[in-house]
């Protein structure tokens, strides 16, 4: 878990917002002056100054170690310089810095708040990901501090010597430890932080592409069952103009229905993305508006016949506009590709799922009327999204048949 957080505001970049690992290095321009600000500067100069004031109360309680030279005051400061760049480049951050305090040691100097850049960059490592290195880094200052205080110390300043007690190494165990534990501990939350954004920010896409498909399928039903009808229609109309005015306007008239009926279920749709969040303001249509179907199947040349088997229940508003959509996207594609111009519906109740049925005598008439088969994907798609499944395919004895199966929730029963 690598990624990084883009940095607003104050604090380290790993609680402040993603960026793009690189992103933010020092370049010419404009860019590059704000990419030199974003740099901790703040934070290091006050431990710069802590350490270095902190320092010179050590010094003059340890009148027996070696009193502070600009040689001490060099190493003191090149710690903090380092924490300049700990988020850009941690593991030469901690190396540098685990090598100055191990300067510091070795010349002998007081024990004090040096240990606190160290602290910080094994800090940074750790939580950008760098565990390995910083782990060495503290081990390597940890071993060169025994090594110093129990084996070299007759050879190292200060003179005279007599080599650190084991007692306190107990206490510096600690330390070592806390640092570690309490870095470990921050790194495995920001990545637990990281993994749920990612998350959140999937489930936010899956929303999308899910309200994308439920928008495209209820745009294609709609159109391609009215454009269907009005196709037909306008056939009609053309072909009996001159030798049948009467008859030619009653397609027109049906045109205008369809027109409008197409319209009105078009702006149904567009006003759920207007009003994000809100309830419709119009109820979505459903199985009890399968006598409109049938009648506007009717006026594109398709009789329909209708058969109900059981006693109908109440279904839910998912379940009722998918059953609706999947019988009216079946008889679209009857008016469309086949050459019968009889249908049938049957809807079946009981114990067990939602059936539909929708069967024509066919044949096929070869004409795609401009289709691209979303049709059948769509009423799969609708299926699906319930737990239900679809078969489409022809007949034994010639024509084409769908049926839809759709599982009814226990509250949706009576």
């Amino acid at each position: 878990m690598e990624e990084q957080i883009r940095r607003v505001g104050f604090g380290p970049p790993w609680i402040r917002g993603r960026y793009v690992p690189g992103a933010d290095r020092a370049g010419g321009g404009p860019a590059g002056g704000r990419k030199l600000r974003r740099l901790p500067w703040f934070s290091s100069v006050l431990i710069a100054v802590f350490v270095s004031i902190g320092s010179g109360f050590a010094a003059r309680a340890q009148v027996d170690r070696e009193p502070l030279d600009a040689f001490a005051r060099a190493l003191l400061l090149v710690g903090p310089a380092l924490l300049v760049v700990r988020y850009r480049y941690p593991v030469f951050c901690v190396f540098g810095v685990a090598v100055s305090a191990m300067l510091y040691l070795g010349a002998g100097y007081a024990y004090g708040p040096i240990f606190v850049t160290v602290a910080v960059a094994c800090f940074a490592a750790i939580v950008s990901g760098h565990r390995r290195a910083a782990w060495w880094a503290i081990g390597l200052l940890w071993a060169s501090h025994l090594l110093a205080g129990h084996l070299l110390y007759p050879y190292l300043p200060p003179s005279g010597d007599v080599g650190a007690p084991w007692g306190p190494e107990v206490g510096v165990a600690a330390w070592v430890t806390a640092v570690l534990v309490g870095s470990e501990l921050v790194r495995v939350r920001r990545e637990q932080w990281i993994h749920d954004r990612q998350e959140r920010a999937a489930a936010e896409a899956r929303r999308a592409d899910e309200e994308r498909l439920r928008i495209a399928r209820e745009l294609h039903d709609v159109l391609a069952h009215s454009i269907s009808v009005i196709n037909v229609q306008a056939g009609v109309g053309l072909a009996l103009l001159d030798s049948d005015p009467e008859q030619a306007r009653t397609a027109l008239t049906t045109i205008k229905a369809a027109s409008k009926e197409a319209l009105g279920e078009v702006r149904q749709v567009l006003d759920t993305l207007r009003t994000s969040g809100d309830a419709p303001r119009t109820p979505a249509p459903g199985l009890d508006r399968l006598p409109e179907l049938v009648e506007q199947a009717a006026g594109a040349g398709l009789t329909v016949e209708l058969e109900t088997d059981g006693d109908p229940v109440a279904l839910s508003p998912g379940a009722d506009l998918a059953a609706f959509r999947i019988i009216q996207e079946a008889l679209t594609n009857v008016v469309r590709h086949s050459g019968s111009r009889t249908a049938r519906v049957q809807v079946g109740y009981g114990a067990g799922p939602l059936t539909l049925r929708i069967d024509d005598a066919g044949p096929a008439t070869g004409d795609e009327a401009g289709g691209s088969g979303n049709g059948l994907v769509g009423m799969r798609e609708r299926a699906a999204a319930l737990g239900g499944t679809i078969e489409a395919g022809p007949r034994p004895d010639g024509g084409f048949r769908v049926r839809a199966s759709l599982p009814l929730k226990p509250k949706e029963t009576p």
